[in-house]
């Protein structure tokens, strides 16, 4: 303040707006600095957030059962068909347990590939390890994969762990729902529900010829009366 002078008005203005001026510049850089900080951490908490999805979305892929076969059947197509026409005694059971297992094993692949590609280093190594066991043809168990993804799940959502002394199942992939092929009946209700259809069309149209009718009856009356 010592080097300010105000022995004229004309002083005092043009400091003030030296003061305004210098003050304006860095209030606009205190709130570009912010807004660059604030623009960073949404970009670092959507990444996050996509990133926690993805692997939770993986460990109810991989971990989703407690029961039956636990591991994966790395069958592909052409040896589920061979094996089809090896047994055709039981050809309906064997198409649907290969439908399901080839179904299992797509679904654990796209789960196996999103943990490469988001994962820890430890979780990538047992997708890996994974991933080469179900090209070899190997069977693949999940369940140290499931494992981590849990551990690294509920520290980064600020859980508490799982007690140590908690026994808990080995898991497993999920197993999809069973969907049977279309038969007979569902050809029916088709074709119940096309004829419902023209049926109704066919209904609502006599209807309003019938309410058209009417309204001209009821329009020729009241001419009549008029008269």
């Amino acid at each position: 303040m010592r080097g300010l002078d105000f022995s004229s008005w004309q002083t005092v203005l043009s400091t003030l707006l030296g003061l305004a001026v210098i003050t304006l510049i860095g209030v606009g850089i205190r709130l570009l600095v912010m807004q660059t900080i604030q623009q960073r951490r949404e970009r670092e908490n959507r990444q996050i957030n996509e990133r926690l999805r993805t692997l939770i979305a993986a460990y109810k892929t991989l971990g989703g059962s407690f029961t039956g076969h636990l591991a994966v059947d790395p069958t592909h197509l052409r040896d589920l068909k061979m094996r089809q026409a090896r047994e055709p005694a039981g050809e309906d059971d064997v198409a649907i347990g290969s439908e399901r297992s080839r179904r299992i094993r797509d679904a654990v692949e796209a789960a196996l590939s999103d943990i490469i590609l988001l994962g820890t280093d430890e979780q990538v190594r047992l997708a890996a390890r994974a991933a080469t066991d179900m090209v070899e043809g190997r069977p693949v168990h999940t369940h140290d994969l499931v494992t981590s993804l849990r551990d690294f799940i509920r520290a980064a959502l600020d859980l508490d762990p799982v007690p140590p002394g908690l026994t808990i199942p080995p898991q497993g992939p999920t197993r999809p729902g069973g969907g049977g092929k279309p038969g007979r009946n569902d050809a029916t209700r088709d074709d119940s529900r096309q004829g419902g259809g023209k049926g109704g069309n066919a209904g609502a149209g006599a209807g309003g010829a019938g309410m058209g009718l009417g309204a001209g009856l009821a329009l020729g009356d009241e001419t009549e009366t008029r008269r």
